[in-house]
């Protein structure tokens, strides 16, 4: 016998469709010696249900559409793992897609999922009001939840890591260890940009320290051969200038691991010459020449929770109110800050 059906186990069991569909979906109408039968008989004979037929009768696709900036950035990669192993303990698919920094594919990215019937949308933003005007239209049909770059106006669940916390512990460690000429270096047009700059400068006025406003630089992670010479140039002159610093804080993992590579290459010493902190939840920032003193973010459990917040949403499409999840990041001490 090829793939076993719903009308298989009725003929065989001389019951109609109708008992064995309910008996499989566990259905008070049916008695409890009718279900064990049925289950028994759809076991023995392997029986896959056909989840399709189901979902279209329901009329959802039990599947959620996840929009990434870059899957190959670890932070993220842990985050959708969070997403994709939260969903799947539910018995819900996810359909991941990658915005790649950029506005328009992240337009693109939207309107495939939507097209592939996906019942509900995270979405970690290009920036704090890409395709804000569509996400408003969307969420009237769509529950969406935001993930990660949270500082945007759309009125729904997000869930984030603390990002002022953590610009806070990078700059207070560097200052503790004597460390007070510090540049920092940041992804432009990014919320969490904003906040950990917010934290760095928190940190700055606590301990009676200024910086010069040039010392704060953005760049544009969309391109990495721009953003490598950006970076090296950015250094090279203020390394060169009247008051060079010794210590940089990088805004994002793209920045911190790039900058690292990038100062070996142009022969400038970390921590000798400079001290590097950075946000990276990298697993090999330990074995980076040298190891990275790092703010590492609760990924996974940013995505789980993302994922609690899209059932509740799937659940009750209009809560009281929605919650906004800033999770705790934690600084991870290592070489390269020359502590």
């Amino acid at each position: 016998m090829g793939k076993i059906t719903i009308k298989d186990i009725a003929k065989a069991l001389q019951v109609s469709v109708s008992t064995v569909s309910k008996a499989l979906a566990d259905s008070y109408e049916i008695s409890e010696e009718t279900k064990k039968k049925v289950l028994a008989f759809a076991e023995a004979h392997h029986y896959i249900p056909n989840r399709i037929a189901k979902n279209l009768k329901q009329g959802k696709t039990n599947t959620i559409g996840v929009i990434v900036c870059d899957i190959a950035n670890t932070f993220i990669s842990q985050v959708v793992d969070g997403i994709q192993t939260s969903f799947m303990n539910k018995g819900v698919d996810t359909l991941i897609m990658q915005s790649h920094h950029d506005e328009g594919i992240e337009r693109q990215c939207l309107e495939s999922l939507i097209n592939k019937g996906v019942d509900g949308i995270l979405i970690s933003p290009v920036h704090e009001t890409s395709n804000l005007d569509y996400l408003i239209k969307l969420q009237k049909s769509y529950p969406i939840v935001l993930f990660d770059r949270i500082q945007n106006p759309l009125q729904t669940h997000k869930v984030g890591a603390d990002n002022v916390g953590g610009g806070f512990k990078a700059t207070q460690h560097l200052l503790r260890i004597g460390k007070k000429d510090i540049v920092i270096i940041l992804a432009d047009k990014l919320g969490v940009s904003k906040q950990r700059l917010e934290g760095c400068m928190k940190a700055l006025k606590q301990y009676k320290v200024d910086i010069p406003e040039d010392n704060i630089f953005y760049v544009n992670l969309k391109d990495t051969h721009v953003l490598d010479k950006e970076i090296l140039n950015f250094i090279q002159s203020k390394l060169s200038s009247s008051n060079p610093p010794n210590a940089v804080i990088c805004g994002s993992e793209t920045i911190s691991t790039r900058s690292l590579g990038i100062f070996a290459q142009a022969g400038i010493k970390v921590p000798e010459e400079i001290a590097v902190v950075g946000f990276a939840n990298t697993s090999f920032a330990f074995s980076l020449n040298p190891p990275l003193t790092t703010i590492v973010q609760p990924a996974y459990e940013i995505g789980e929770k993302a994922t609690v917040k899209m059932i509740e949403l799937l659940k009750n499409s209009s809560p009281k109110e929605f919650e906004k999840i800033e999770l705790e990041t934690k600084l991870v001490i290592r070489k390269s800050s020359g502590y």
